[in-house]
């Protein structure tokens, strides 16, 4: 943070906010790439819709089960160069993917990727609240827009580079990891510099004080809305491509593309999220943006493939910008603990989107993946339970004299 003297305004560290939005840009790049390359990994593989469930939730369940862990390590131990070693990881892992030739190195090298993944989450969330000047909402929105854009951006490179000429290209984005690991190299060496020491002064300081009575409620409330928005994401992110080529009979080269309409919209929607509920209030935005997209979900499996991809974009722009609030609602909920509370956020929505793979694989393969939406479309329908989270609280409340 940047403090002037004399005024006593904090202002936003903006360098340190976009380089970390950039690594966030590369970092989900690289993660999208599983997704996107499914239907060629499928055909190399001959893989049924089990075994790319499998792929998803050694992914997944390797970045929320190590994601707590990490968060609550470094809130005790403050790593400033964790971020590089995370993307370390994933350069592995990308490197493995290039020279997969038996199924279950995919399987280590999404391993990598999620182990990477769980490092860099929980870790860029609290350098993004470093660099934030008190303006946690607009914060939080840059890095995830960051990430929902290499999210976007992926299947598009995937589509261009990787499915028309084979796995073995996935080693070009080596030079993404290459490069983000510099960038992060620069941000350990500012966040060393300027906040490791006032951090070890204060650890002693953050301590659970908070009543569990008075905060169980509002975080169950807060977990079965994460469950909602990430099993129904899922459900697009690993199968949509599979959806629409199954039932529209489109190329591969163009189910990639609509999958990229749909994570640029999600792009969009987290621009939004964070400064709406820095300015509106949190609860709001989280109700809005779940059980908002309720009517579009339930339409989406009825509708030809002119309007699919329409309501696709409407669906991931309402839905987008839930994550960054229910982020910051949680850490002003138990505050001290920024590392474990985003660790254990992120290491559920990771959780739920691999059990939810696998879960919507073997439906699939019992029946067809056009069933598969169908008993999706009413997930948001859960949102409506945001209406009992408190309106406003403050420390005094929720914590212990």
């Amino acid at each position: 943070m940047i403090i002037n003297k004399k005024k006593k305004i904090i202002k936003p560290v903006f360098y340190i906010l976009c380089a970390i939005a950039i690594s966030h840009f590369f970092n989900d790049i690289i993660q999208s790439l599983l997704l996107s390359i499914y239907p060629i990994l499928q055909k190399n593989f001959r893989l049924s819709f089990r075994q790319v469930g499998f792929i998803t939730l050694t992914y997944q369940l390797t970045a929320s089960l190590l994601q707590p862990i990490i968060g609550f390590y470094i809130d005790k131990y403050p790593q400033p160069f964790s971020l590089l070693i995370g993307m370390s990881f994933m350069f592995f892992g990308l490197l493995i993917l290039s020279i997969a030739n038996v199924f279950y190195l995919v399987l280590v090298a999404a391993a990598l990727v999620g182990t990477g993944s769980s490092i860099f989450h929980p870790e860029s969330a609290r350098v993004a609240s470093m660099a934030s000047g008190g303006k946690y909402g607009l914060a939080q929105s840059l890095l995830q827009v960051g990430g929902n854009l290499g999210s976007a951006f992926g299947p598009l490179l995937a589509a261009i580079i990787i499915i028309p000429y084979g796995v073995k290209n996935v080693i070009w984005f080596n030079f993404i990891a290459l490069i983000s690991m510099i960038i992060l190299f620069r941000v350990g060496k500012w966040y060393k510099k300027k906040h490791y020491k006032s951090i070890i002064k204060n650890i002693t300081k953050n301590k659970f004080n908070f009543s569990i009575k008075k905060i169980f409620f509002p975080m169950l409330i807060l977990f079965f809305l994460l469950f909602s928005k990430y099993f129904y994401l899922t459900s697009i992110s690993s199968y949509y491509t599979f959806y629409i080529i199954n039932k529209f009979g489109i190329s591969v080269q163009n189910a990639q593309m609509h999958l990229f309409m749909f994570l640029s919209s999600i792009t969009l929607g987290s621009m939004i999220g964070g400064p709406i509920g820095d300015k509106f209030g949190r609860k709001y935005v989280i109700l809005t943006s779940i059980f908002g997209a309720a009517p579009f979900t339930i339409i989406l499996p009825y509708t030809s493939l002119n309007w699919i991809g329409i309501l696709t974009m409407i669906i991931g722009f309402i839905m987008a910008s839930a994550f960054s609030s229910i982020l910051i609602y949680s850490q002003e909920l138990i505050p001290g603990k920024f590392g474990t509370i985003s660790g254990i956020l992120f290491g559920c929505a990771f959780a739920i989107s691999g059990l939810g793979a696998l879960i919507l694989g073997y439906i699939a393969d019992s029946t067809n993946i056009n069933f598969v939406y169908k008993i999706c479309s009413f997930l948001p329908l859960i949102g409506i339970f945001a209406i009992f989270l408190p309106n406003k609280f403050t420390n005094n409340k929720l914590l212990k004299k």
